[in-house]
């Protein structure tokens, strides 16, 4: 292949293959996501209840935190264009392991079926924690990238990488919902197959390229400094969480090898997340004496909240609205492609409306309609399509610029982090919502449903419920159980039908009204963060030279 070097050392090259880049980990992600909430496909061939789904999808997204924070950690020193190779690696790791699971569904015999739909489920698990792993180093390289090569306008630059992430939920959506509507399907491997379409696309625009020395380097900045910005506080959030998730996965396994009762996690083991977390913390106060930059730990806090009101409400969003969608004759998964769709289109356009308002006023209107958007989508049931997506662009449009634009204040507000600061934000975000918020919403949804059926047909609850309680991290629950709900209700009473109806309403559309309550609080934390610039004569972006005027906190 003749390569032209004036091109693959064009800024703009450079910056088409990150945006690829990004594509391919949102068309991943969609493909993924439609096939985990459609029941004819990953439930029903690994026999998936409500949060089981939900681990799987956040099994994707969890990993990705670990290596973006890592990798920040020390991209510097190996370069980019190793973590790019990385990523690559994964996406081919991933495809193969997603094949593997589904021949060994689909070559089993009825009577070894339980075993291999529980094989078929740890390879999709693991396949899709090394595909989180590659999306994650994806950002770690991305964002500092392009923060360097646009050094002067971040959030204009951030907003416009970050179109690759609903251009990619476009078109992986598109392409999802065409193949498996099409006549005839019945093979899903042809869905999570395509990933490699993009990423190979990537891999050939960006394996030429010269990368950028980041701006923090350029500046003389050094390593402790740079760790300094994110300091304790940053640190113990991103290990607490990167360890509470590691021992979510080898608890249970490290348990078993160390004597516990069967099916017992040892108490010392469920602390040692929170130990490890300490340490690593103290540590960072030692070498540091930094608690970090008091704004990026209020960003750190926002983070949280804002993942799962993003992430996690488009990983759920296709199975909640599926009735509604049905009902109107259109694929659930349109809601997202259509929401994706607004997203691409502003962020494209993102430039032009940070010059006229700050980042931070709006993030303001973002949240207030984002949270308008999922109070009005909770009411849809039932609703025709102008109502379903008229609901939809308010938070189509709420969600828009949440993640680019917190990124590129963190970069603009701490640029002594380079890459650690801004990926370390989203990191924290990514590992909050595969942790916490998919689960949340899975386990939300099962509640909502069995407590709407306690108070309108108690009498059927039991009958319907699977028969013992599983666990999750907040606490155990016992959710429906779709087998007994399809059998009970071939003799059921109208009266009963009518009660499990509405206990699926209650599931579906009763958690994305309680979903409304993150960006409200977002939008609490962006008028206080709003009015603390406006005391200090508006918002401004820090220059790197100019650094050192504002210093993190010491301990």
């Amino acid at each position: 292949m003749s390569e032209n070097p004036s091109l693959l050392k064009s800024p703009r090259w450079l910056f088409a293959g990150c945006f690829a880049a990004l594509i391919t980990t949102s068309f991943a992600f969609i493909s993924r996501i439609i096939l985990c909430t459609t029941p004819a496909c990953f439930p029903a061939d690994f026999a998936l209840d409500g949060v089981k789904t939900g681990e799987l999808i956040g099994a994707g997204i969890w990993p990705f935190a670990i290596s973006i924070i890592l990798f920040s950690l020390v991209i510097d020193r190996i370069g980019y264009k190793v973590a790019m190779f990385f990523s690559f690696a994964c996406y081919m790791v991933y495809t193969v392991m997603a094949f593997m699971a589904y021949s060994a569904v689909h070559g089993a015999t009825p009577d070894d079926l339980a075993t291999a739909q529980a094989s078929g489920y740890k390879l999709l698990y693991w396949g899709s924690v090394i595909l989180g792993l590659g999306n994650g180093t994806v950002e770690a390289f991305a964002n500092p990238v392009v923060a360097t090569l646009f050094s002067k306008e971040k959030t204009k630059w951030l907003n416009i990488l970050h179109a690759g992430w609903p251009g990619g939920l476009v078109v992986g959506g598109l392409t999802t919902i065409g193949i498996m509507g099409a006549e005839g399907f019945h093979d899903w491997r042809i869905v999570l197959g395509l990933v490699m379409v993009p990423a190979v696309v990537f891999f050939v625009m960006l394996v030429g390229a010269n990368f950028p020395v980041n701006e923090r380097e350029q500046a003389g900045v050094s390593y402790r400094d740079m760790l300094r910005e994110l300091g304790v506080f940053g640190a113990f959030v991103a290990f607490a969480l990167i360890f509470a998730q590691l021992g979510q996965v080898f608890a249970l396994p490290l348990s078993q090898m160390l004597g516990a009762e069967q099916g017992k996690v040892l108490p010392w083991v469920s602390y040692l997340p929170w130990v490890l977390a300490c340490l690593i913390a103290a540590g960072f106060g030692v070498y540091t004496r930094s608690f970090g930059r008091p704004l990026l730990a209020f960003l750190i806090i926002i983070m949280m909240p804002l993942a799962t009101t993003e992430i996690g409400t488009d990983g759920w969003i296709t199975g909640l609205m599926e009735d509604p969608m049905k009902h109107a004759g259109f694929h659930p998964a349109w809601v997202l492609v259509y929401t994706s769709a607004i997203m691409l289109v502003l962020r494209l356009f993102a430039g032009a409306i940070v010059h006229r308002i700050s980042p931070v006023a709006l993030l303001i209107v973002s949240a207030m309609l984002a949270v308008a958007g999922l109070f009005c989508l909770s009411k849809t049931s039932g609703a025709g399509m102008a109502v379903i997506f008229a609901a939809a662009t308010l938070y189509g449009v709420g969600k828009t610029f949440f993640w680019p634009t917190m990124i590129g204040v963190a970069s603009e507000q701490c640029p002594r982090g380079g890459a650690l600061t801004m990926n370390a934000l989203g990191g924290i975000g990514m590992l909050a919502v595969g942790i916490l918020g998919f689960p949340f919403i899975g386990y939300l949804k099962e509640t909502n449903a069995v407590n709407s059926l306690k108070d309108n047909a108690p009498a059927i609850v039991e009958k319907v419920s699977a028969n013992e309680e599983k666990e999750y991290l907040l606490g155990n629950y016992k959710p429906m159980d779709a087998k007994k709900v399809e059998e009970f209700s071939k003799t059921a009473s109208e009266a009963d039908k009518a009660s499990l109806a509405q206990a699926k309403d209650a599931g579906e559309f009763g958690t994305l009204a309680k979903m409304a309550i993150f960006p409200a609080f977002m939008l609490a934390c962006y008028l206080a963060i709003f009015f603390y610039f406006k005391s200090k004569g508006g918002y401004k972006a820090i220059s790197i030279s100019k650094a050192d005027e504002a210093p993190a906190s010491e301990m």
